[in-house]
């Protein structure tokens, strides 16, 4: 399984555990833990490791199942194990991993992935509810024994949970459901926070060079725990220089840079500067960041000490909706943070996204939260997607009129603190 065949992969892993993720309950886990399923490591085999249940495998395997009787000795269609998952950021899958390593003559002959969304912080039996909706994702498909399966997902809506289905029983080793974070703006209202983060929506688009380690780990995360948590390029035995770009969160105000060299001591960048585009602003003058591109300057470039973090407060900065983390002349990071706060244009570009990929109930639910009746929420949403501004302008728009006055004013507020418009 290479990136080239499933792209989708490249993606943010929406059930790492780094990200919160959790396995938060299962039908069965007689043979091996159902926390296995999200372990970050690949999966090992040690042969001839017996404990008190068998062979000690790493993921997760239910006990065999049995039919009714001895006339009926096997499973029945239908039998089936499950496995719950709390995804650490909700968002958008993309696509789907399920891996069987070394799990070979134990594996589940098929499996399904489903999803839902639930806000807040259900318990297993309010996701096992029968009002609670399960979208398919990935329908009953066959297993191979010790294999990587990759499954892409072409259902555009934000999810919380996802429920593994394996029939009849059997072992899955990992559990990848890589994909989009789609934060709740509402989270986020008035707060300052990271916004090249995973968790809201910051992705690490393109670099001059991956050689070691990967762009991504720039933005996951926690700290890295080693120098292969970071970002680290080849050596360079040219007169150029090495670089990251991101987009962030949404268009944002960048009030303060962390730049951490953490665990690279002999291999850290000599120098460091981090330049920022509006690409919501009409094309203007080119800024430093080269002839025609029009980036502009948000820190200029600065020396960088070995295995330290590097804190900048930056006083003025233009919007952004992406920055480019540029390195001299080339070596490793561990983090980039990027603390600032979202502009109102931000703002309701974060929550037109979120509202666009909110299963119907839910949507429907949050614009009532807000101040519409069922009926202007109800039409609202069947006029998704908006898009943008100009698009839920034209949604409102096209809604039954008001009786005017103390009701067109209730609309109006309703529709600018959900989504900005």
């Amino acid at each position: 399984m290479s990136p080239a065949e499933t792209p989708f992969t490249d993606l943010l892993d929406l059930a790492s555990r780094a990200l919160g993720a959790g396995v938060i309950a299962a039908s069965d886990e007689s043979f091996a833990e159902k926390e296995n399923l999200l372990a970050p490591a690949p999966p090992v085999f040690r042969p001839r490791t017996f404990g008190n249940k068998g062979q000690v495998m790493d993921g997760w395997e239910t006990r065999r199942r049995r039919g009714a009787g001895p006339d009926r000795p096997h499973p029945a269609a239908g039998d089936h194990d499950w496995a719950l998952v709390r995804l650490g950021a909700p968002g958008v899958v993309r696509g789907v991993v399920v891996d069987t390593a070394h799990f070979n003559g134990n594996h589940p002959v098929s499996a399904r992935v489903e999803a839902a969304s639930v806000p807040g912080h259900p318990a297993p039996e309010d996701l096992l509810a029968d009002d609670v909706e399960w979208t398919v994702l990935v329908p009953d498909s066959p297993l191979e024994g010790d294999t990587a399966h990759a499954f892409p997902v072409a259902v555009g809506r934000r999810f919380t949970h996802v429920r593994l289905v394996i029939a009849p029983d059997g072992g899955v080793a990992r559990l990848r459901v890589h994909g989009e974070a789609v934060p709740d703006p509402r989270d986020l209202d008035g707060l300052t926070f990271d916004l090249a983060a995973q968790e809201h929506g910051g992705v690490a688009l393109a670099a001059s060079d991956r050689h070691y380690s990967s762009p991504h780990h720039l933005n996951a995360p926690g700290r890295a725990a080693v120098m292969g948590d970071g970002w680290e390029t080849r050596r360079r035995r040219d007169d150029g220089h090495d670089w990251v770009e991101l987009s962030l969160a949404g268009r944002g105000e960048v009030l303060a840079v962390e730049i951490d060299t953490t665990h690279f001591v002999f291999n850290a960048p000599g120098w460091a500067a981090l330049l920022g585009r509006d690409d919501t602003a009409p094309a203007g003058p080119a800024g430093p960041g080269g002839p025609e591109d029009g980036w502009t300057e948000l820190l200029p470039r600065t020396r960088l000490q070995p295995d330290t973090r590097h804190r900048f407060r930056l006083d003025g900065a233009p919007p952004a909706t992406r920055v480019r983390l540029a390195v001299y002349p080339d070596g490793g990071m561990a983090r980039l943070r990027l603390t600032g706060r979202l502009t109102p244009e931000g703002r309701a570009a974060m929550a037109l996204r979120w509202y666009d990929t909110l299963p119907a109930p839910e949507a429907e639910r949050a614009l009532a939260d807000a101040g519409l009746t069922s009926a202007e929420a109800a039409a609202l949403t069947a006029a998704r997607p908006l898009r943008d501004a100009a698009g839920a302008r034209a949604a409102a728009a096209a809604l039954p009129p008001t009786g005017g006055g103390a009701d067109a004013d209730r609309r109006r507020e309703a529709l600018r603190a959900l989504l900005g418009g």
